[in-house]
């Protein structure tokens, strides 16, 4: 199975490499089109600020091309994000694929949310062998609000989608790879995905 993460220079890369190691199977990097559109699995990261990610995505022009695939992609953190219509980091247009708009935390909690939280309510096969209520690991001060793409749920001052699914398309705001045994559930259902 070839895994391609893809690399546009937004964080945390090398972490989600290890992760996808630990459970048995060699990941690509890499930046290029033709390799990303080759790929079996395809994870889009993000670490960092929206707009500057997607001028990143822009300038190689992997921001057309992701909404293109047709293989499972699995986007991470402000992955995520950018798969939605936009995002209030930065008045950022995002790529469309989710259909709700990513806001910033006002619900008088501390912004970042750093550390672990609950998700529950959960709707995919992404979450086979994962019980509701389990805890995953976050960092973020933005989210996409419930919509009909919402597959998981966390509460923080606000209830919002912790993860979301649209055809062969997943994006989880927590961290999977920095999740413990749970999150590592999640990158091996990912990865059995047909």
């Amino acid at each position: 199975m070839k895994i391609v993460i893809i690399d546009y220079g937004a964080g945390n890369i090398q972490s989600i490499q290890f992760a996808v190691q630990r459970l048995g199977y060699q990941s690509v990097l890499s930046s290029d089109p033709e390799e990303i559109k080759s790929a079996d699995k395809v994870i889009f990261p993000g670490v960092g600020e929206a707009s500057s990610a997607m001028s990143k995505l822009r300038a190689t022009d992997i921001d057309s091309l992701i909404p293109e695939l047709k293989q499972p992609v699995l986007g991470i953190c402000l992955g995520m994000q950018l798969m939605c219509n936009s995002s209030e980091e930065g008045n950022t247009k995002g790529l469309g694929i989710f259909d709700v708009n990513v806001l910033k935390f006002n619900s008088g909690m501390k912004v970042p949310q750093i550390g672990w939280n609950q998700i529950y309510d959960l709707k995919s096969q992404l979450f086979d062998g994962v019980g509701d209520n389990e805890y995953m690991y976050l960092v973020h001060s933005f989210y996409a609000p419930l919509c009909k793409e919402t597959i998981a749920k966390t509460d923080y001052g606000v209830v919002y989608s912790s993860a979301l699914q649209k055809d062969n398309f997943y994006g989880v705001q927590f961290h999977p790879e920095k999740s413990s045994d749970a999150g590592a559930q999640i990158l091996k259902d990912f990865l059995a995905l047909s």
